[in-house]
C-alpha cells in the first residue's frame, strides 16, 4: 500500500504535466529551431522543478491541506488571496478550456470515422466523461491517474521509438532567431504541474517524506518525454510540423498513427483535465466556501460556455495561460515559499536552501516572460 500511494502520487503529477501542451511543443520547436526548443525545455524544466519543490515545501510547512490561494491568504492576507486567486482561476479556466477543445478533437479523430457525429458532439462526450470523474472526487482520480498514466507512457514510447528511424537530422539543424521567444509560453504551460501538488500531499498523507522524491521524478519524467516527443515529431516533419503535431505525421505513418496519436492525446488531456478540475473545485469549496455541487458546476460548465461562445484556438489560449498566468503563479509561489519559511507552523520533511541571486533570477525570468507576452499580444 505504501508503494502504491507513492506511484499514485507520481502518476498524478505526470498526468498533470503531460497534457495538451505537449502537442504544441514540436510546432514551436520547428518554428524557432529544435536547438532553441531544446534549450527552453531544459531551462524551463529546471525552473519548474524548483517551483514544484517550493510548492511542496509550502504544503509541508502547514498542518492543514490547502491550495495556493489559501496559502496566499495565510502568508499575505486578504490582498494576497484575491490576487493569487484571480491568477489561479484564470490559469485553470484557460487550461480546462484548452483541454476541452483538444480532448474533443482527439475523440472525434478516434470515433467519428466509425460512429459519425459532429466535432461538437465529441467535445460534449469529453466534457461529460471528465465532469463525472471530477464529481466522484480524489478516490476515483488516484487509481485512474495511475493506470491512465501507465498506458499514456506506453503509447508515448511506441510513438517515439517507431518514429526514430524516420528522423532527418536536417530538420533539427536550423535556427530562426526571429522566433527565439516563441517557445517560451507554450513550453512553460506544457511543463507546469503545480496544481497536482495538493493532490499528491493528500495521497501521501502519513508518508509525506516521499513527497520530494515524487515531485522530482514526476517533473523530470515529463520533461524527458517532451524532449523525445519534440525530437521525434520535429525530426520527421521539419517545417511541415503542424500545431497539433499528430496530423502532420499522416504521410509518414498513415491513418493508424493518427488513431494512435489521438488515443495518446485523449489520455494525456483527460488526466490533466481531471486533476486541474479537481483542484479548482477544491479552491471554490475550501477557499471561497461555495457549495460543493456549485463549485463542481462552476469548474465544469464555465469552460464549456467559453467553447460555445467561440473561444476555440488552443495555441492562443496556452500561450496566454503559460506566459502570463503561469509566470504570475511562479512569482507568487516563490514569494509564498520564502515567507512560509518564517511563518509556517509545521516542520517540513525537506527544506530547500536557495541563494538569493537564484531567487531573484527566477522572479526576473517570469516577469520578463510576462512582459514579452503582453508586447506580443499588443502587436
Amino acid at each position: 500500500m505504501a508503494n502504491k500511494k507513492f506511484f499514485y502520487a507520481l502518476a498524478t503529477l505526470i498526468g498533470m504535466i503531460i497534457g495538451v501542451g505537449i502537442f504544441a511543443i514540436p510546432y514551436v520547436c520547428a518554428q524557432a529551431g529544435f536547438s532553441i526548443g531544446l534549450f527552453y525545455l531544459i531551462v524551463i524544466g529546471g525552473v519548474i522543478l524548483f517551483i514544484h519543490l517550493f510548492y511542496g515545501e509550502i504544503a509541508l510547512r502547514t498542518t492543514k491541506d490547502h491550495g495556493l490561494v489559501c496559502y496566499a491568504e495565510r502568508f499575505f492576507g486578504l490582498v494576497g488571496k484575491r490576487i493569487v486567486g484571480a491568477i489561479i482561476i484564470f490559469e485553470f479556466y484557460g487550461a480546462l478550456l484548452a483541454y476541452l477543445i483538444v480532448g474533443g478533437n482527439f475523440l472525434s479523430l478516434i470515433f467519428k470515422p466509425i460512429l459519425g457525429g459532429s466535432d461538437f458532439l465529441w467535445v460534449l462526450v469529453f466534457f461529460v466523461f471528465g465532469a463525472l470523474i471530477i464529481l466522484f472526487g480524489l478516490k476515483t482520480i488516484g487509481p485512474a491517474e495511475f493506470f491512465m498514466s501507465l498506458f499514456l507512457l506506453f503509447v508515448a514510447g511506441v510513438f517515439i521509438f517507431r518514429g526514430a528511424p524516420l528522423i532527418n537530422p536536417i530538420n533539427l539543424s536550423g535556427i530562426n532567431w526571429v522566433k527565439f521567444f516563441l517557445p517560451y509560453g507554450v513550453i512553460l504551460f506544457a511543463l507546469t504541474g503545480g496544481a497536482a501538488i495538493p493532490e499528491m500531499r493528500q495521497i501521501l498523507k502519513g508518508q509525506e517524506r516521499k513527497l520530494r522524491t515524487a515531485i522530482i521524478w514526476g517533473t523530470l519524467i515529463p520533461v524527458l518525454i517532451c524532449i523525445l516527443f519534440a525530437l521525434s515529431v520535429t525530426g520527421i516533419t521539419g517545417n511541415a510540423t503542424t500545431e497539433d503535431a499528430i496530423s502532420g505525421l499522416a504521410p509518414y505513418f498513415g491513418q493508424k498513427i493518427i488513431i494512435l496519436g489521438a488515443i495518446f492525446g485523449f489520455l494525456a488531456v483527460m488526466t490533466s483535465f481531471i486533476v486541474v478540475g479537481a483542484n479548482l473545485r477544491r479552491i471554490f469549496y475550501r477557499d471561497y466556501h461555495l457549495n460543493n455541487i456549485l463549485a463542481w458546476a462552476l469548474v465544469c460548465f464555465v469552460p464549456l460556455l467559453g467553447y460555445l461562445f467561440g473561444i476555440n484556438n488552443f495555441i492562443v489560449i496556452i500561450g496566454l495561460v503559460g506566459a502570463i498566468a503561469g509566470g504570475m503563479e511562479g512569482v507568487a509561489t516563490i514569494l509564498i515559499w520564502r515567507r512560509s519559511k518564517r511563518r509556517g507552523d509545521r516542520e517540513p520533511e525537506y527544506n530547500l536552501k536557495i541563494f538569493k541571486p537564484v531567487f531573484y533570477l527566477l522572479i526576473l525570468m517570469f516577469i520578463l516572460g510576462i512582459i514579452y507576452q503582453l508586447i506580443y499580444l499588443a502587436k
